[in-house]
C-alpha cells in the first residue's frame, strides 16, 4: 500500500494541517518530520454513538486522537454497577502513553471521529522529543485536575450545581452547531448539543435521572437555559449558569 502522504508548504502532512489535534492537541509538538512519521502510522475512523473504543484491561497497542465527539470513560465495578469516572473532548488523547494494560472502558458518548496510530509510533516520538513527552505528561496533569473538579462536584455541589457546572463544561468544549440560517455558533451563549443520554448525565453526576430533569427544568424557568428538544439546549444567560454552579466563568 502506497505510504506517501501530501503535504503542505510547510511540509507538514495535508491531513494534518486543520486537524483539532494539531492546533491544539498533543500533535501541535512535533516537527513537520515527526508528524509526517506518524501520519504515516495513522488510520482515521468513525465510531458510532454507544460503541467501544478500547475496553478495559485490554493490551494497549494504539492511541487515538479525538477529532469530534465525545468520550465516556467508564470503571465496572464487581457487582455489575458501572460508574462514568470521565469525559474526553476533541483534542484529547485516548489512552494513557507508558501503560501496557487500558484501566478505564472507553465508548463513544455520541459519534466519534478519531486519528488512531500504534503504540510503537508514539513511543518512539516522545523518546527523541522532550518537548512531546512534556506535553503528555502536562495532559495527564489535566485529566488529574478534572477529576478533582469532578471530585468536588460529587461531594460538595447540590444538585442544581451539579447540572449548571456540567452544561459549563460542554460549553468550553462544544463543537460548532449550524443553526438553520446556515450561521455557526462555538456554543457559548447560543446552542448545545447534549452529547449524554439523560441517563449516563444521571450517572456522571451522581443523581437520579428524575433529578436531573428537575434540574434543567428549573434552569429553564430561571431564564438559563431553553431545551430546544431532549439532545439540544440553547443557553440564554451564561453568567446567571456559572453563578447557579457555584464557579466563576473560565475564559
Amino acid at each position: 500500500m502506497d505510504k506517501s502522504v501530501p503535504a503542505n508548504l510547510d511540509g507538514v502532512p495535508a491531513v494534518c494541517a486543520h486537524c483539532e489535534a494539531r492546533n491544539g492537541g498533543m500533535c501541535g509538538v512535533p516537527n513537520s518530520e515527526e508528524l509526517l512519521f506518524l501520519s504515516k502510522q495513522s488510520v482515521r475512523a468513525r465510531v458510532p454513538a454507544n460503541s467501544e473504543i478500547a475496553a478495559a484491561d485490554e493490551v494497549v497497542s494504539r492511541y487515538s486522537n479525538i477529532i469530534k465527539g465525545v468520550v465516556k470513560l467508564t470503571k465496572l465495578m464487581p457487582d455489575g454497577r458501572q460508574q462514568i469516572v470521565g469525559l474526553q473532548f476533541a483534542p484529547d488523547l485516548i489512552g494513557r502513553p507508558f501503560e501496557t494494560h487500558s484501566q478505564v472502558t472507553a465508548e463513544a458518548a455520541n459519534d466519534v471521529q478519531l486519528c488512531s496510530f500504534s503504540k510503537r509510533a508514539l513511543d518512539q516520538l516522545v523518546r527523541q522529543s522532550q518537548e512531546l513527552e512534556h506535553k503528555l505528561h502536562m495532559q495527564a496533569l489535566a485529566d488529574l485536575d478534572a477529576a478533582r473538579d469532578t471530585m468536588l462536584w460529587l461531594g460538595r455541589k447540590s444538585a442544581t450545581e451539579k447540572v449548571a457546572s456540567f452544561i459549563l463544561l460542554l460549553i468550553r468544549h462544544a463543537d460548532p452547531i449550524e443553526q438553520p440560517d446556515g450561521d455557526q455558533t462555538d456554543g457559548a451563549g447560543a446552542q448545545i448539543h447534549l452529547p449524554l443520554r439523560r441517563t449516563d448525565i444521571a450517572d456522571y453526576l451522581g443523581l437520579t435521572i428524575e433529578t436531573v430533569s428537575r434540574q434543567l427544568t428549573k434552569l429553564r424557568k430561571a431564564g438559563v437555559i431553553n431545551m430546544v428538544d431532549n439532545r439540544h439546549i440553547s443557553i440564554d444567560n451564561v453568567e446567571r449558569l456559572a453563578s447557579m454552579s457555584g464557579d466563576a466563568i473560565r475564559a
